[in-house]
């Protein structure tokens, strides 16, 4: 079975999401846990009304790591998991990836005690994030980012 095939009957629900990354110690990623399985994960959620996507992805930045900086207007790609429900089920979501250049993270932030965040090189961003897709997306950013130097 194709592993999309839930895709293509129209079943998924659009997220978006930010890449915070910054330039100190070479290229890092900014991940945080999510609320409920503590798994690490990228900043995302559900498309603010009256926001741009990209505008959406700077937003759940703020709220769930506290950085604010310059959000792509372009997203480098996608990538598909499973949401949990809050009844147990799960809705397949598509979420848009946009990066974030952080200026600055806040000292205290809406989420801030809900989540930890850490910065860590792009390689370990892709190998403690779950979703194969996002440890593509993760990989990729890196070596474009090389490719300007």
């Amino acid at each position: 079975m194709n592993k999309h095939a839930d895709l293509e009957m129209g079943a998924s629900r659009e997220q978006i999401a930010a890449l915070p990354y910054r330039l100190q110690h070479g290229l890092e990623i900014l991940i945080l846990t999510s609320r409920e399985t503590r798994r690490w994960i990228i900043p995302k959620g559900w498309p603010i009304r009256g926001k741009t996507l990209p505008q959406s992805a700077a937003r759940e930045a703020y709220e769930e790591a506290g950085v604010i900086g310059k959000v792509s207007e372009h997203s480098i790609g996608d990538y598909h998991y499973y949401k949990r429900k809050k009844n147990g089920s799960t809705q397949l979501c598509n979420v848009s990836v946009f990066p974030l250049q952080v200026s600055e993270q806040k000292r205290n932030w809406p989420e801030k005690k809900q989540r930890l965040t850490r910065w860590v090189t792009c390689e370990e961003a892709a190998q403690l994030v779950l979703e194969v897709e996002l440890q593509d997306l993760i990989r990729n950013f890196e070596r474009g980012f090389k490719l300007q130097d």
